[in-house]
């Protein structure tokens, strides 16, 4: 920034480029505090409603201070590691079935993107994993493969793989007409025309639907993780053994443990996408 005063100075011009760099700069300076002041307004009020429910109600496991959620998370010498081993088995289970959903989601948008009568035949089924209810499913996944980690991975494939069809199929139905009919002219085959156009055109959508399907498999994991309670044990176990005991510090902090989860696989696949596509499009 300094530099780029000196250039101005000695030029006593200021260009585009420099004039958005300036702006850019300006933005940071003042958008970097905001979530600062959110975020201590929300433990402000978090102090205040656990007062209430300690001096006033006498539950206070139920919302416990904030500097006992930290302790818990990290000067517990019981409940420390343990939480650290759950975050390692939930991430575990989280991964696979993003993986897994992210492959079959793009496998499944491309076909449906060569045919509408492909389109037709599939998009409902997409549709119907959606909105079938996955707590009703879980008995039957559990009794058809079991209570450990291939269940657990199954739920979290079930969740999660809606954006990414979605979002695919999106992207590879909104190249231009223009440069389609061009590939058309110059005999591109449905190969080519997928490689060299549609999956390049389709990458901004295919990231915001992996930031999304990354953000539900954190949740599908701890949605399996309490059903499917035999096994490798994950952060939905330590959150209902914790809440059995009256352990509020704990549970808190393990759902505290889940969400950070989720917000850093979110912006893993964020800086994923900006790196992917940031130079052409503004991936925020």
């Amino acid at each position: 920034m300094a530099a780029l005063n000196d250039i101005t100075a000695a030029t006593g011009r200021v260009t585009a480029r420099e004039a958005r760099i300036r702006r850019m700069y300006s933005l940071r300076r003042v958008q970097w505090w905001q979530p600062v002041v959110v975020f201590l307004a929300l433990v402000g009020v978090w102090y205040l409603v656990a007062n209430y429910y300690d001096k006033v109600q006498g539950l206070p496991f139920l919302v416990p201070y904030p500097h006992l959620v930290l302790k818990a998370a990290f000067a517990d010498p019981l409940f420390s590691p343990q939480l650290v081993q759950d975050l390692g088995n939930s991430t575990q289970v989280a991964l696979t079935g993003l993986v897994v959903a992210i492959v079959i989601g793009v496998v499944w948008a491309i076909l449906m993107s060569q045919a509408k009568w492909i389109e037709r035949s599939l998009y409902p089924y997409a549709v119907i994993l959606q909105c079938i209810p996955i707590l009703a499913l879980v008995p039957l996944i559990g009794a058809l493969f079991g209570y450990e980690f291939l269940s657990r991975v199954i739920v979290t494939v079930m969740i999660s793989i809606f954006p990414m069809v979605s979002n695919t199929l999106f992207g590879l139905q909104s190249v231009d007409r223009a440069q389609r009919e061009l590939f058309t002219l110059q005999g591109a085959g449905r190969w080519t025309t997928l490689t060299k156009l549609q999956l390049p055109a389709a990458l901004p959508s295919i990231f915001v639907g992996l930031r999304t399907a990354a953000g539900l498999s954190v949740i599908g994991a701890i949605v399996g993780d309490q059903f499917f309670q035999r096994g490798t044990p994950g952060l939905g176990v330590l959150i209902q053994v914790s809440t059995s005991r009256l352990n509020g510090a704990g549970t808190y902090a393990a759902i505290l443990t889940a969400s950070l989860l989720g917000v850093a696989v979110f912006l893993l696949f964020g800086l994923l996408g900006r790196l992917a596509v940031g130079r052409w499009y503004d991936f925020g």
